[in-house]
């Protein structure tokens, strides 16, 4: 089916109002006077967005189902309905005192793409899919990529005996909670999988200031960095007084800069190759109960995360970290304790799929970029699972995970107008 660009933009422009009012309920229903908007995941907030949504596209005719893991799937019946279908996909919790539109804008932009095909009068040869997927915010049970990898049957061991940051309570027990079956996720049921699902798209919003930076309002996605991470580190060295020489001491707290130091100049050096990636020392904390201003510090909390592109990138640095804290202990006299190790796969992209999306943004006039993600999604969980990936990436200012997230509505329209065009592109093929 061939639809012109000026049918595409306007049936998308029309939709503006009810986008504007659903994210406006969206914030107000998920709004703490306190934390801001904040929708853990598995909670009673994360469930306010799956039903808010699954409630607007029941009114409007589509079909609204859940999986074992409580994601939502909102469907527009295609010709064969047993066809792989499309998959259009993000996430609908969020960080503490996050924003509004991290995740939740590629949920949206799912559910009105449905709806504007419907207007349109196309009816795919497959089922296209809306999915808002649960517990991509890897803070809250400490594991990424929960609710795309369940659907999946690829959730790790062991991960739903994990205990949620806040209320202690299990992902097996949350999961049940919000209607879930933890029972078939243990046991790798895949919802979803190369069996069914042609293509994952997941629109995004920039989560660096790259596209402000330049003034341009979306980027079609070239790769999704892999990590691994260690979410309760800690150095044990001895407290001591602080007149103590330095030659008796075993400060965990010299030893936890000399480890951040050393991280970043690793960092550095790498970019000076053109090998892009990124060190986050997200904790990074003495014991409040412990420590003051003449006490040397016996013990130091952090968590670690590396990312990057490259997988011999990630091999490279997990060595380096091992050498440096090798070289810690023994001139420090402290002991490193990692903890658990956590870690996803990185995500490549489907290069014929950035073809076509980059062909539709030229078709429709909207200017453009290239650009890797500096964030973790849940595309790369459909990449691993061999399944042809995409995003869309939205300008957003003022940065991501905090409440000043800033994505405009007139750029959410350039990117839903690409996807859009993008799958009435896809919607003729068997």
């Amino acid at each position: 089916m061939k639809i012109s660009p000026d049918l595409i933009s306007g049936a998308v422009s029309a939709m503006r109002p009810m986008i504007e009012d659903i994210f406006g309920q969206m914030a107000s229903g998920t709004l703490d006077p306190v934390a801001g908007i904040t929708r853990p995941s598995y909670s009673e907030q994360e469930n306010f967005a799956h039903r808010l949504l699954a409630d607007i596209a029941h009114r409007h005719g589509l079909d609204v189902t859940q999986d074992a893991a409580a994601n939502t799937y909102m469907t527009l019946p295609g010709q064969d309905r047993n066809a792989p279908q499309i998959v259009i996909g993000s996430h609908l919790d969020s960080v503490k005192q996050g924003g509004n539109f991290d995740g939740a804008a590629g949920v949206v932009a799912g559910l009105a793409a449905l709806l504007v095909l419907r207007e349109l009068g196309v009816r795919p040869a497959f089922d296209i899919s809306a999915m808002g997927i649960r517990a991509e915010e890897s803070a809250w049970f400490q594991v990424s990529y929960i609710g795309s990898r369940s659907a999946l049957g690829q959730l790790p061991d062991g991960a739903l005996d994990v205990t949620r940051v806040d209320t202690k309570c299990s992902l097996r027990q949350h999961m049940r909670d919000c209607g879930g079956d933890p029972d078939l996720v243990e046991r790798r049921h895949a919802h979803l999988g190369k069996h069914n699902v042609r293509a994952y798209i997941e629109p995004h919003i920039e989560q660096a200031p790259k596209l402000v930076s330049d003034n341009i309002p979306v980027a079609i996605c070239l790769g999704i960095p892999g990590n691994f991470r260690y979410a309760n580190a800690r150095i044990i060295g001895e407290y001591g007084h602080v007149g103590t020489p330095r030659q008796y001491r075993r400060d965990a707290a010299m030893a936890a800069a000399d480890l951040a130091m050393s991280l970043d100049k690793e960092w550095q050096a790498q970019l000076g190759q053109g090998r892009q990636m990124a060190i986050t020392l997200g904790r990074f904390h003495t014991d409040s109960a412990l420590h003051g201003l003449t006490t040397i510090a016996g013990e130091f909390n952090f968590s670690l995360d590396i990312r990057a592109y490259e997988q011999d990138l990630l091999d490279h640095m997990e060595k380096r970290l091992a050498e440096i804290i090798e070289r810690i202990e023994k001139e420090r006299g402290v002991r490193f304790e990692l903890g658990p190790r956590r870690s996803a796969g990185i995500g490549h992209v489907d290069p014929g799929m950035c073809e076509a999306l980059e062909q539709c943004a030229n078709e429709l006039g909207i200017d453009h970029t290239r650009m890797y993600s500096p964030a973790s999604h849940d595309a790369a969980a459909f990449a691993m699972a061999g399944i042809p990936t995409g995003m869309i990436m939205i300008r957003n200012d003022h940065g991501s995970h905090n409440p000043a997230e800033s994505m405009s509505i007139d750029d959410f329209l350039d990117a839903l107008k690409i996807l859009v065009a993008w799958l009435i592109q896809q919607a003729d093929q068997k």
